[in-house]
């Protein structure tokens, strides 16, 4: 599988069996309000077979953004069939008091090229709760975010790493040169056993055998 981050939580993973998009921004959206900073280079146009969004802040759902996915699944729970097979959407909460702060997140499970993927989106709650775990069950490659502030920080996203166990885990969701509100991905990976720093484009079949590992993507070129 060939994955590529553009920043934030959006990614697009490739494979021989069709490509999917998760939580793109726009060129609109790139810039300063007020003291935050936003300055991820916009996402390209790209035409792809399922596009997921997590949930509809301005930094993770510009489907526009794309070139007509074949299939959307835009900020819901449920089972929705795809060209890509079965997505499933687990409830969960951007925040630690039932979503009454920032509202709703869904996390999105789905299968490509026979590895399991499982995107947490903007996660905020303070556990995942057994119902989810179990709902979302076995993971191969993990997309997490670590940055705090509106979601998860180090601690909490190794504690469902933990739960989830899964071979791959990329964290996302954290503070680099392009935006400035979120905290750094050291503490998570202080944490972390075997850490790959890698391009921002990679193939899994790049990473080493064996144990977990946490791949590292580099921040998207200016």
């Amino acid at each position: 599988m060939r994955i590529t981050w553009y920043g934030q939580s959006a990614f697009h993973l490739e494979d021989a069996e069709g490509s999917a998009f998760l939580d793109p921004f726009g060129v609109f959206q790139q810039g300063s309000r007020g003291s935050m900073k936003f300055d991820y280079p916009a996402v390209p146009r790209l035409q792809v077979d399922l596009l997921l969004i997590t949930h509809e802040h301005f930094d993770h759902n510009a489907q526009e953004a794309l070139e007509a996915p074949k299939a959307v699944v835009r900020s819901t729970a449920g089972r929705f069939s795809t060209p890509l097979g079965e997505v499933v959407g687990v409830a969960s909460e951007h925040d630690p008091v039932a979503g009454t702060q920032r509202g709703p997140n869904s996390i999105f499970v789905f299968t490509l090229g026979g590895v399991r993927v499982c995107h947490f989106g903007d996660f905020g709650q303070a556990v995942l709760r057994p119902e989810q775990a179990a709902a979302i069950g076995q993971v191969d490659l993990l997309f997490v975010p670590v940055g705090g502030g509106p979601t998860i920080g180090a601690d909490a996203a190794h504690a469902i790493c933990r739960a989830l166990s899964p071979r791959i885990i990329i964290p996302m969701h954290y503070r680099t040169d392009a935006i400035n509100f979120l905290e750094p991905v050291d503490a998570f990976l202080s944490k972390s056993e075997q850490v790959v720093h890698l391009q921002s484009s990679f193939d899994t079949d790049s990473l080493p055998a064996g144990l977990a590992v946490t791949a590292v993507p580099a921040p998207p070129a200016a």
